[in-house]
């Protein structure tokens, strides 16, 4: 077996850098999508692709008063995350 840790293509799908990359860049397509830059405040997006197990965390801050429910944009970032990576691996 390979080491796609190294960034390198590898027969057997995407890296994992290739995979993180798509993951973080969906959701935060997802929260622009929703909101202008400017009125999200703070934004973090953590991905980890480790032994073929993807984890998306989102954290949102946006005022009290913006809509959507911020709540709900940031699980589907998260869920738009893993349907990314998915789309990877199908290809």
């Amino acid at each position: 077996m390979s080491d796609e840790s190294t960034g390198d293509q590898s027969a057997n799908g995407p890296s994992d850098t290739e995979v993180v990359d798509a993951a973080a860049e969906a959701a935060e397509g997802i929260v622009f999508k929703h909101y202008d830059q400017s009125t999200v405040t703070d934004l973090d997006v953590t991905v980890t692709f480790e032994d073929g197990v993807l984890d998306v965390d989102v954290y949102l801050n946006v005022p009290d008063d913006a809509e959507p429910d911020p709540d709900t944009v940031a699980s589907d970032a998260a869920e738009t995350a893993g349907d990314a990576v998915d789309e990877l691996f199908a290809e």
